[in-house]
């Protein structure tokens, strides 16, 4: 063959190879790698998609094996890789935006698969894919109860080779983690009990032996598990900071914030120098040391119930924000034992990403007049705050509005300053515009929940920069923050 001829199929090679580098690196093929990505994700992580409303693998738990996590590992630092060399430079506004997002996305799977390795360090990382893989089926009524059940029954009976695998990974346990691990292995009794058997009434008697008999082996290999790290306290490391290098790589490529770890711990302490300088202009102190007693667990959760309606009129006379007519209903529920050691102020859940109704649920703690726990106290005397935050106009009703994002990577992107920043800003917003009333108790609540989220920063950049203990950050929370221990310790 002549060398024209040879040039000339050398430079349609490299047109072709050049046009088709430009079609795989165009907005549509990163719309379909996003898609690609999200369906591979709520496949490997069944309890996960259950969670978010997705109920297409709820007889299933995540394989936690070594070849799984490895794979799972490889597959997004492949795909990460090829988003960040896709050229993006002609690409529209709206466009590049959403390769920054989707980039950040994959940027967190692979920082924790990379920095924390949860599957060697976290005993949690176990006890919550249990806990969870029930609890998902309890929350909503999306399927009948037997169908229900029956998923319990299969993910009941792959809960002991899901622990064995966790004791295989836990190369290196925190001790911090597995002691809350311990405490809410411990606690999962009333779950997997009462919870869970309120679903088995249309059981065959067959099936309800079944389940029960899954049942007990799961409750039995997690009390061996908590028995198993319990003994293996002693050895472990307190706990195992990511230093200030991999902070501030965080706080870059996953928040995609401009700061770095000092200047976040400086915001820090300037918002805690003005709340307790606000804290200190109450003409009694004790307004931000909740101390009502309501009469028994009913009254103390529909007090919940009863202030959500009365803040909604506040918005809509005040025009303060739009409620969508899409916004289901907010349900206040009570948090079961095994989620308290981590969330002891309880938690919200939202409509998930793929919840075919629009309700949510704030899950608070037991009702208990002489605990000094800050946020039970707080629910106690006026939960209009911490409502307010979780609720309607904060958590639960800006949540609710993303789900209905048209755009699949921001609907899927759910920015934790972000969500946090809204639901402060509501917080003292409602405040401002008069809900509570000058020098009230719950305008104190506002001061000091500020305070102790002020309080909060300084202790995540020391805690994980490594420049404070856990023992350190726990005392700085009780004297800067003014929480009390156990609030302390669970935050």
């Amino acid at each position: 063959m002549r060398p024209f001829g040879l040039l000339s199929i050398a430079l349609v090679v490299v047109v072709c190879q050049i046009l088709y580098g430009q079609e795989s690196a165009s907005p549509d093929r990163l719309r379909q790698m996003a898609s690609e990505y999200y369906r591979w994700r709520n496949q490997n992580y069944p309890v996960a998609s259950s969670e978010e409303g997705l109920h297409s693998w709820d007889d299933s738990l995540t394989d936690y094996s070594e070849r799984a996590i490895g794979a799972r590992r490889q597959h997004v630092n492949e795909l990460l890789s090829q988003v960040k060399a896709m050229p993006t430079e002609t690409w529209g506004r709206d466009d590049r935006i959403d390769w920054v997002l989707f980039r950040a996305q994959l940027e967190r799977e692979a920082f924790w698969g990379r920095i924390l390795k949860f599957e060697e360090t976290n005993p949690q990382t176990y006890v919550n894919e249990c806990s969870t893989a029930i609890f998902s089926l309890l929350k909503k009524e999306y399927a009948p109860p037997r169908s229900r059940a029956l998923a319990a029954t299969a993910r009941l009976k792959q809960m002991p080779a899901l622990l064995e695998q966790g004791k295989q990974n836990l190369k290196k346990p925190v001790r911090l983690y597995a002691q809350l691990a311990i405490e809410s292995a411990r606690s999962i009794d009333s779950l997997f009990g009462a919870s869970l058997m309120t679903l088995a009434k249309d059981l065959s008697p067959e099936e309800r032996q079944e389940l029960v008999r899954s049942r007990d082996a799961a409750l039995a290999a997690l009390h061996g598990f908590a028995d198993w790290l319990e003994q293996g306290l002693r050895g472990m490391a307190t706990f195992s900071p990511m230093g200030e290098e991999n902070y501030n790589y965080l706080l870059k490529n996953v928040y995609l914030l401009p700061l770095n770890a000092e200047q976040v711990a400086m915001l820090g302490e300037a918002e805690l120098a003005r709340y307790q300088g606000l804290e200190a202009l109450l003409p009694e102190p004790g307004l931000a040391d909740p101390d009502t007693i309501p009469r028994d667990q009913q009254a103390f959760l529909a007090a919940y119930e009863s202030r959500e309606s009365e803040m909604i009129q506040f918005l809509r006379e005040k025009a303060l924000v739009t409620l969508p007519p899409y916004l289901g209903a907010f349900h206040i529920r009570q948090l079961p034992e095994a989620f308290k050691p981590t969330n002891p102020g309880g938690f919200m859940n939202p409509p998930g990403l793929y919840d075919k109704d629009g309700g949510g649920f704030y899950f608070i703690p037991t009702y208990n007049p002489t605990s000094r726990n800050f946020y039970i106290r707080a629910a106690i005397e006026d939960p209009r705050p911490i409502l307010g935050h979780e609720g309607i106009p904060g958590h639960f009703l800006q949540l609710s509005i993303a789900k209905h994002l048209q755009n699949e990577i921001r609907r899927e992107h759910r920015d934790g300053v972000f969500i946090e920043g809204w639901a402060l800003y509501t917080e003292e917003m409602l405040m401002r515009t008069g809900l509570y009333p000058e020098n009230s108790a719950a305008q104190g609540q506002i001061l000091r929940l500020s305070r102790y989220r002020a309080a909060r920063i300084g202790v995540d950049v020391n805690l994980h920069t490594g420049k404070w203990t856990f023992s350190q950050a726990v005392n700085y929370f009780m004297e800067a923050g003014g929480l009390d221990r156990e609030a302390a310790e669970g935050e």
